[in-house]
């Protein structure tokens, strides 16, 4: 039977502990004083930096896209207070559940700070409650899903969203082109349906009625039913809410339906080369658009850096990449203004400070333009740059 300890060691032991906990909590700031309120970086460690989104399968172009932009950014990061920045990339393949899983396990680690992104509408959608209940702040290049900034703290974007872009789109088939007979397709997806939805609203409260609202299943490799039914309607032109693979079989499959040489006009989703690279030939006078950022020394400076790194042009897999070279460059800035260096040598950085530091980014000054959030995390409202398919190439139209 052991013996019990004496009253006397009870307090010393109560004392040593006590000391040892005060200690503790004097080496953080303030700010950290409750368990997971801040980042905690120990000297040897490193400031992350997520970059989530599909980098196989179907969609890849886009998280890859991204996700490479990033890392050009991050790589050229000075280091803070003698913490260098480390860029995480995780594959969701677009998939919500995926991007869940990505989520939970950025939460979970106290030295991850923020993310750009995630890539797709869909997949953000779902991971961000997870960050908003670890209250990592999100910075995405390309989720546009209209709904994303309401209802949460830590969602933000710097490029446009579906509801601008939805809305000027259906304005220039209706003032530029001069076509009132509109057939609607999408993709049945959180982003092609929600943009989808904007063009068809937006011609409606012009007092066009589109001729004809259809959707698609994605992935599959004959859409002639559907197209069948659009082509009973007599349509000027089609509008597709969706994403390059199964634009590129909409392309090819027009003539077989009686639909040649009736137009197609698409979102940023489907922008790139990849499209023309399937569709070929019947990628001609295919309208896009895209976000592509004027002529700057800066941009230029990244163009080159992209192509020596990558080999291929800065744009030519999808119309993200300054924006995600942006993102990370913004998310890093708010970081140098918020971390604190403790008495421990620890580099602290406060949750909720960091949250409430992207969504107040105001002037910052990037390769896509300026970049000022507003309340609801809206870090772009320029519209979008139209474009056509002409001789193998997007071109802006006459």
């Amino acid at each position: 039977m052991k013996k019990p300890l004496s009253i006397l060691m009870v307090l010393f032991i109560i004392s040593l502990l006590s000391g040892i906990w005060t200690s503790v909590f004097a080496a953080a700031p303030i700010e950290c004083k409750e368990p997971g309120s801040c980042a905690i970086i120990k000297p040897g460690e490193t400031i992350k930096l997520g970059v989530a989104g599909p980098m196989t399968g179907e969609y890849a172009m886009y998280g890859t896209d991204n996700a490479e932009s990033s890392k050009i950014a991050v790589d050229a990061l000075e280091p803070f207070n003698g913490f260098s920045f480390e860029l995480l990339a995780e594959d969701t393949q677009g998939a919500p559940e995926s991007a869940v899983a990505v989520a939970s396990k950025w939460a979970m680690d106290p030295t991850f700070v923020a993310v750009i992104g995630h890539t797709l509408s869909g997949e953000t959608a779902a991971a961000i409650p997870i960050y908003e209940k670890a209250k990592i702040p999100m910075l995405s290049p390309s989720a546009t899903g209209a709904q994303l900034t309401s209802g949460n703290s830590v969602f933000n974007r710097v490029v446009f969203t579906d509801k601008i872009q939805g809305q000027s789109s259906a304005l220039y088939i209706l003032d530029h082109l001069k076509m009132t007979k509109v057939a609607i397709l999408h993709d049945g997806m959180d982003y092609g349906k929600g943009i989808a939805d904007i063009v068809r609203d937006t011609l409606l409260s012009k007092g066009v009625e589109p001729v004809s609202y259809e959707s698609l299943t994605p992935g599959e490799a004959d859409y002639s039913a559907v197209l069948t039914s659009i082509a009973s309607k007599k349509p000027e032109i089609i509008y597709y809410g969706g994403y390059t693979a199964e634009l590129a079989v909409i392309a090819n499959q027009l003539s077989q339906v009686g639909m040649e040489g009736i137009p197609i006009f698409s979102d940023d989703g489907a922008f790139g080369v990849e499209f023309i690279e399937k569709a070929g030939k019947n990628a001609e006078g295919v309208y896009g658009t895209s976000s592509i950022p004027p002529t700057s020394a800066e941009k230029d400076a990244f163009d080159a850096k992209y192509l020596e790194t990558y080999g291929r042009a800065a744009g030519s897999k999808a119309g993200y990449c300054w924006f995600a070279f942006d993102s990370a460059n913004v998310l890093a800035s708010v970081i140098r203004n918020t971390a604190i260096l403790g008495d421990d040598g620890n580099l602290y950085i406060p949750r909720e400070a960091m949250v409430k530091g992207v969504r107040s980014v105001s002037g910052y000054k990037g390769i896509t333009g300026e970049i000022t959030c507003d309340e609801n995390g809206e870090c772009n409202a320029s519209g979008p740059t139209f474009y056509i398919v002409k001789d193998g190439k997007w071109t802006l139209p006459e």
